[in-house]
């Protein structure tokens, strides 16, 4: 799907989320590109454009779109996270050295079996990050 700025403001209601000017403009970076960015790229997409956006409420707007499920964050270590606009179930490669983050599909990877879960626990997902790097 092509995202433009007129079909996120539906995609944005459809989750509950008033589509006001700086929040379609966050949704159109991170989901026109169809990549997955961190909290600082998005705003530097966002102010090349226009540049009257906060970190705060692109960071505020991130947690929102995280909240509404529009997004996954995606933590590949403790000083790099990043936003994903693929909500379907899918897993990630992490190239370490480049810092690139590609999509795995969910039937290329087969886990079998879970560690015990406290009593009255479901789980409700699996996150798994194949983190890479070149041979030295």
């Amino acid at each position: 799907m092509e995202y433009t700025r007129e079909n996120i403001s539906s995609l944005l209601r459809s989750h509950d989320i008033n589509p006001t000017h700086q929040r379609i403009e966050i949704a159109h970076a991170l989901f026109s590109r169809h990549e997955h960015l961190s909290a600082d790229q998005v705003m530097a997409i966002v102010n090349s454009r226009h540049a009257e956006t906060s970190k705060a409420t692109v960071y505020n707007t991130l947690r929102l779109f995280l909240e509404k499920g529009m997004v996954r964050e995606l933590v590949v270590d403790p000083t790099k996270i990043f936003f994903d606009p693929n909500p379907t179930p899918h897993h990630h490669m992490y190239e370490v050295d480049t810092g690139r983050l590609s999509d795995i599909e969910s039937a290329d990877v087969q886990i079998v079996g879970l560690p015990p879960l406290p009593p009255g626990m479901v789980a409700v997902g699996i996150d798994l990050i194949v983190r890479v790097r070149r041979e030295p």
